[in-house]
């Protein structure tokens, strides 16, 4: 196999991988009520008290709608809560509950240990080559539907 065909099947296979762990790491007996889009939502609302619910919408790229219904469930389960603005009652504030942080960290541990294991091999000088690397892919990703309309008209 050549390095074309192998870093394909290792992108292929590693995306796959990743999903399927992540989800097997993360959903323990101790968080076994949500789910890994749960997970995710928790991550994306973060330690602070000042996340709004169209700024963590934006940032995980779905409706406002959608948030609604996810932490509905995170609120009832006791991972979330969420309060309006005092001065603007179309604001609502959404923070994570001691039972959420506790799953933020829990998750965070996880993305520490793959990130670890990705440079684990590498000396200093390695570093800004593999970030540039994952950068490009990431690029790729972000701009990937933009150019596919792109290509289409």
């Amino acid at each position: 196999m050549d390095a074309y065909e192998t870093i394909n099947d290792i992108l292929v296979n590693l995306f796959y991988e990743i999903l399927e762990l992540e989800e097997k790491a993360i959903i323990t007996d101790e968080f076994r009520d949500i789910s890994n889009n749960d997970m995710h939502i928790i991550e994306a609302i973060g330690l602070g008290d000042d996340s709004t619910m169209s700024a963590v919408a934006r940032k995980l790229k779905i409706t406002a709608g959608s948030l609604t219904t996810s932490m509905n469930s995170l609120v009832k389960k006791g991972y979330a809560e969420r309060r309006r603005c005092d001065q603007d009652r179309r604001v609502v504030y959404i923070s994570l509950t001691d039972k959420g942080r506790k799953a933020y960290f829990h998750h965070e541990r996880f993305h520490r240990q793959m990130t670890n294991a990705a440079i684990a091999n590498l000396n200093e000088g390695e570093l800004p080559l593999l970030a540039k690397t994952l950068n490009g892919l990431a690029v790729f990703f972000r701009n990937y539907e933009e150019d596919q309309e792109r290509m289409a008209d």
